[in-house]
């Protein structure tokens, strides 16, 4: 008896494994190969479902940066909650920072393939941003776009170089858990009106 194709399964199978790939080796590094073989799929699959080594991850990418801004929407109304969410998510998935880094270093300034949707998506949050300086809620000394890269750099860079992290702050739970009070407070000075 033959078995049963599932496409849908294939795909998200492909997916994780093209997520985990570039995570650990980049654009240049990540080898079809190997995501085929993590997928349990062929190789043709993957370019018929995803094009190109660069259209995949782009896909991976982008998908991965739609699940944050779902999972961890900007609140202006509640910066320290969304700090927290923000580390927290992180902390469970730090595949999506590994690869803005990635993308970072091998696109450098150029323009990325999705650049336009990636425009449309920080938009959003800068516009959250706006509306609570707008509001009052937060300081309008630092443009609204500013302060979200500000935001995020901050919070981010925490699981962006664990090593950074591990040697400044160490590693036990009091001190994890005085690294991000430091963090929070920091956001809050950085929106206090």
């Amino acid at each position: 008896m033959a078995a049963v194709r599932d496409p849908e399964a294939t795909k998200a199978r492909i997916f994780e494994a093209a997520v985990a790939e570039f995570a650990r080796h980049g654009i240049a590094g990540a080898r079809i190969d190997r995501i085929a073989a993590a997928a349990k799929a062929n190789k043709q699959l993957i370019y018929a479902y995803f094009g190109n080594k660069a259209e995949l991850f782009t896909k991976v990418l982008g998908t991965s940066m739609v699940d944050l801004a779902a999972s961890v929407p900007v609140d202006p109304d509640d910066i320290e909650g969304w700090i927290d969410r923000l580390l927290d998510y992180h902390a469970t998935h730090p595949e999506l920072l590994r690869l803005l880094f990635w993308e970072g270093i091998e696109y450098g300034t150029a323009e990325l393939p999705d650049e336009t949707e990636r425009q449309e998506h920080y938009a959003r949050k800068v516009a959250a941003i706006a509306d609570g300086q707008a509001r009052g809620v937060i300081t309008d000394a630092i443009p609204a776009g500013d302060l979200l890269f500000l935001l995020v750099a901050l919070s981010n860079w925490t699981a962006v170089v664990p090593q950074m992290r591990r040697i400044l702050a160490g590693t036990d739970v009091p001190d994890r858990d005085r690294l991000r009070a430091s963090i929070k407070e920091a956001a809050r000075r950085l929106v206090a009106r």
